[in-house]
């Protein structure tokens, strides 16, 4: 038996409508999810997809490109180059010919790029060459001959300063339609920029040289006005040198100070021997500088008393050598007498001349010391006159040098900056660059295109194939249909023969109804816990191709041999009459308005004994309203005579029947129309499904086609392939 065979309907009778797929069905969909990557296979269909329009618009760019660097005026361009040494000194005298390089080579020679580009620089050559004329072009001359229009600042919009990296180079560079122009202009702006550069130097010397000789007078007049003090206060102090005459009384109250200290000495001593011989002792006398002869004048008296003594006792009074030995001592007596008196004398003389010595020499101390004093304090104020003036003539002196060097100086031209290489005619023009331009306009119209594509993708808010529905809405798709060329509303049936007019070739038809029955599998397939009985085919709006792809849903089904209903519940634009051929009443409003049993209406077709068709009938609007409980009873009687029973149902947004027919049935298809249908309709539908807990089996893409989805090859070419080997067969 075919039913045993293919699997897809074994025989069962299901009461209710099936709902084991509510549990899996979706959240509210969200059709402004954010998207993940794409992959770069997208990028490449969409070249494939806008190729002709991407090949066009870069075409025309490049050829526009073409035609109008061919069109520009030529315009050449030279360069002079202009070589900094920073190792040259400023100058040749001074501090400025011991100058070094300092590490600021970035900072100086941007300095010298702005120096170029100044007004100073550029306005001689502009004025010679008349270079503000020829860039505006004689358009803004009127501008130029307005009396305020010399003095604005000369800008020269060709010109070029550059400096290759890691050099002390400077290129100057000047483009215009003129080659000879453009070399002559390089070299004068580098001419001009030497010149400046010196004149400002030599300005700056003069100037310094001017100030600094004002100052010299100046200067000057303060030299003589404190070497004048210094020499008046040199004729009060009546000295010539008064650093000197201090170090002599420093010498001399020294000297007399260790004299002093002496003469102190000496007169204690002499004033204790005068004291002691003053006294009377005999001792103090020997102890004097007169002890000696005192000290021998006291042995002899001594003698002559022990030869008294001896006299007296060996010989009487009278005796001579008595006598002889009195007088004797006697006259020692006498001499010692005699000397002790002088010795006092003398004592008492060498103490009054140690007394006034020491006298005189106090005073010398106090008068050497009175005067260092009075020396010592004027000589702080000469040596600051002495400081003063010598420092004024210093500072005159080193001024009068500065000056000398500053005019050698400034009329020195500095050789640090030169010209290495002067500008030449260019021999090719650089502008335009047809090349360069054509390929910017290649590469940039490609990107744009690129771009523009990517950006109408993007924007596309439409259905294109399963990969972007599923990425965008979270929902399957259970199949593609492709388009069909030439369709004129006719439906070809089996073996090729048609149902209605119309024209098709045999593998646009063929592609198709491969395709169909790849969707009814998909379909019947989707679930393997249970078997749909009744199926809502609906679309979110009109004119997505629902009616059609019911209709072929249904052949194809009934040419496997399994009883099939289909049921224009559309009862407001019935269309299932006109795309099989066949009359349209009576039908389902006949059944709903006037209680006829359905089965009485329905409708055969020769060709398919399995099929059969329930049409709408006539248009009534009060049809509609009414139904929902005739259609529920319709589906449950014949759920148990056919195998599949085909709803077509209006679209769903805008209409209130295909909400009652999806809690009626056990599956629900949506077809969208690939690249008419938007996908936020098709998301508002899904959740609308959802929210009433209907068992959405998938979408299904109608009118597919290679422009809209890198995925043609695999739901487009391979039906025909297969088409094309079945006819060989």
């Amino acid at each position: 038996m075919p039913e045993e065979r293919n699997g897809l309907n074994p025989p069962a009778v299901i009461a209710a409508p099936y709902r084991s797929s509510w549990q899996q069905a979706p959240g509210p969909l969200d059709p402004e999810a954010e998207e993940p990557v794409v992959p770069l296979a997208q990028y490449l269909w969409i070249l494939r997809r806008h190729r002709w329009r991407i090949l066009g618009f870069v075409g025309f760019c490049v050829l526009a490109a073409l035609v109008i660097s061919y069109r520009l005026t030529p315009v050449f361009e030279s360069t002079a180059t202009i070589d900094i040494d920073r190792k040259m000194p400023t100058g040749i005298l001074g501090q400025e010919a011991l100058q070094s390089a300092t590490n600021d080579a970035d900072q100086f020679l941007a300095t010298q790029v702005r120096l170029i580009q100044s007004d100073s620089v550029l306005r001689p050559v502009a004025l010679k060459n008349k270079l503000r004329e020829l860039e505006n072009g004689g358009w803004d001359r009127d501008a130029l001959k307005h009396p305020e229009a010399e003095d604005t600042p000369v800008i020269l919009k060709k010109l070029r300063v550059t400096r290759p990296p890691n050099t002390y180079l400077l290129l100057i560079s000047y483009r215009s339609p003129d080659k000879n122009l453009a070399a002559e202009v390089a070299n004068g702006i580098a001419q001009s920029y030497l010149e400046h550069t010196y004149n400002i130097r030599y300005r700056a010397s003069a100037g310094l040289s001017q100030f600094m000789e004002k100052q010299l007078e100046e200067l000057r007049a303060k030299m003589e006005r404190s070497s004048a003090a210094l020499v008046q206060f040199e004729r009060e102090l009546n000295v010539i040198n008064p650093e000197e005459k201090t170090n002599i009384l420093s010498a001399r109250l020294l000297q007399l100070n260790t004299e002093y200290t002496n003469a102190q000495g000496d007169r204690v001593k002499k004033e204790a021997a005068y004291t002691s011989v003053k006294g009377g002792t005999m001792e103090a006398a020997h102890v004097s500088t007169q002890g000696e002869a005192l000290k021998r004048l006291t042995e002899s008296w001594n003698e002559a008393q022990q030869k008294f003594a001896d006299a007296r006792t060996r010989y009487g009074v009278n005796h001579p050598e008595y006598k002889r030995a009195s007088a004797q001592v006697e006259e020692t007596q006498r001499l010692l007498q005699k000397t002790k008196d002088s010795i006092g004398q003398r004592v008492e003389i060498e103490y009054r001349e140690a007394l006034d010595r020491e006298l005189m020499l106090q005073r010398a101390v106090v008068e050497t010391k009175a005067e260092f004093d009075r020396l010592n304090a004027r000589s702080f104020e000469y040596q600051t006159l002495k400081r003063e003036a010598e420092a004024d003539k210093k500072l005159y002196e080193e001024l009068v040098r500065k000056i000398k060097e500053a005019g050698i100086n400034s009329s020195f031209q500095n050789s640090s900056i030169r010209i290495a290489d002067l500008a030449r005619p260019g021999l090719k023009p650089v502008f335009p660059n047809v090349k360069l331009n054509v390929l910017l306009a290649l590469v940039a119209s490609l990107l744009v295109a690129l771009a523009v594509g990517k950006l109408s993708d993007l924007l596309d808010n439409t259905l294109r194939d399963p990969e972007q529905v599923a990425r965008t809405l979270a929902a399957q798709v259970v199949g593609t249909l492709p388009v069909v060329k030439n369709w004129r509303n006719a439906l070809p049936a089996a073996g090729g023969a048609l149902l209605g007019p119309g024209e098709i070739s045999d593998s646009d038809a063929s592609g198709y109804d491969e395709a169909i029955r790849t969707l009814r599998n998909s379909i019947l397939l989707s679930d393997f816990e249970g078997r749909l009985r009744s199926l809502l085919i609906t679309s979110a709006s009109p004119g997505e191709g629902k009616s059609t792809i019911a209709v072929r849903l249904a052949i194809a089904h009934a040419q496997q041999h399994r009883r099939t209903l289909v049921i224009d519940g559309d009862l407001r634009r019935p269309s299932i009459h006109r795309k099989l051929g066949i009359a349209a009443a009576p039908g389902l409003s006949n059944v709903v308005l006037g209680g006829t049993p359905w089965r009485d209406v329905l409708v055969k077709v020769d060709l398919l004994p399995d099929l059969d068709i329930l049409t709408a009938g006539a248009v009534s609007r009060r049809t509609s309203e009414l139904l929902e409980s005739s259609l529920l009873h319709i589906l449950e009687e014949a759920s148990t005579d056919y195998d599949l029973v085909i709803l077509d149902a209006p679209p769903l947004l805008g209409f209130a029947e295909p909400l009652h027919m999806a809690r009626a049935v056990d599956g629900v298809i949506v077809v969208g129309r690939a690249g008419q249908t938007s996908r936020k309709a098709v998301a508002s539908v899904l959740t609308t499904l959802t929210r009433l807990r209907a068992n959405v089996v998938g979408l299904v893409l109608n009118e597919v086609h290679r422009e809209l989805s890198d995925s043609y090859y695999y739901y487009g070419h391979y039906g025909k392939y297969y088409h094309r080997r079945g006819a060989e067969a």
